[in-house]
């Protein structure tokens, strides 16, 4: 009997169960499973009685172990899905959540607003005549949205971290030239990024800051506080230290009908409302999640 026929034979079936057994979780184990073999479910439901390539069988072996240690399955598949978007993460950005992703749908309703009330005005709209900035871009899931969602905008992208941009210009690499010909990232803190002939021109100044407080670092779930980078989540010793500063500073940078779409912790609505009206906003309300939860600052010229 030659080496070959001693080997035993593995199929899709047999690890499809193995990391069922291992996981506990239909749900993740079909996405190991599909980053692990390079195709979809349908095409693994039809291939489960196939032998499983070698490569295969270490890179899922090497996924399970991963995610088994307390990894995030995002960083362990090492791209996730936002809206339109699929972006690669890692450790030098957050992962993106669903709370997020309401951050855009009110940020679109108001790029919508602003060019309705433009063209009711007699305005006639050019494909970059709205300018928005998404501050703290991250892996930039923000601002390519809009791009991607919104062919009336340009939106600048910033961050601090030279580390976050890096992703961020993967995954702008990745949404396709037109949109991505609308977006630019630039490296600052905050507004200190923009070039300061953008004062008073801005239709949009959407973000999403870190609000959590120092004390609340310890009780995060491990997956969190182990992965995720302490800057992008807390912001000092309030949670709303990087808030108080995107509010305050948004009016100067606002044109007179612009608005300013942030997110937040449900517990800083009140807070941040009063913030919002102290820097000079006309108004300002907070918009609940589908969840129900206080979840966006929403403040108006």
């Amino acid at each position: 009997m030659s080496r070959q026929a001693g080997v035993a034979r593995v199929t899709w079936r047999q690890l499809w169960r193995e990391t069922s057994e291992a996981i506990a979780d239909p749900v993740e184990t079909r996405w190991l499973l599909e980053e692990a073999s390079g195709i979809d479910t349908a095409a693994l439901l039809r291939d489960l009685d196939s032998q499983v390539p070698t490569q295969a069988k270490a890179r899922l072996e090497s996924l399970v172990r991963r995610r088994l240690s307390g990894e995030p399955l995002q960083h362990v598949l090492g791209h996730w899905g936002f809206r339109a978007l699929d972006v690669v993460v890692d450790s030098r950005v957050l992962v993106p959540r669903p709370e997020t992703e309401f951050v855009v749908a009110v940020a679109l309703s108001e790029i919508d607003r602003l060019s309705d009330s433009r063209s009711a005005g007699g305005g006639q709209l050019s494909a970059t005549e709205l300018l928005a900035v998404d501050l703290g871009t991250g892996s930039g899931v923000i601002a390519l949205s809009l791009a991607l969602e919104r062919t009336a905008v340009r939106v600048l992208a910033t961050d601090r971290d030279p580390a976050a941009l890096e992703v961020a210009a993967v995954n702008l690499s990745r949404i396709g030239a037109e949109a991505a010909s609308r977006v630019q990232l630039r490296q600052g803190d905050w507004y200190e990024a923009l070039p300061p002939g953008l004062a008073g021109r801005l239709d949009l100044v959407v973000a999403n800051p870190p609000y959590l407080a120092a004390g609340e670092w310890s009780g995060l779930d491990p997956t969190v506080s182990r992965f995720d980078p302490f800057g992008a989540l807390v912001a000092g010793p309030s949670g709303l230290e990087a808030i108080e500063t995107i509010v305050a500073g948004a009016p100067a940078w606002l044109d007179q009908r612009g608005s300013l779409v942030v997110e937040i912790a449900p517990d800083q609505a009140g807070s941040v409302v009063g913030l919002a009206l102290e820097a000079g906003f006309a108004t300002a309300r907070v918009e609940a999640d589908l969840a129900g939860r206080p979840r966006v600052l929403l403040a108006g010229r």
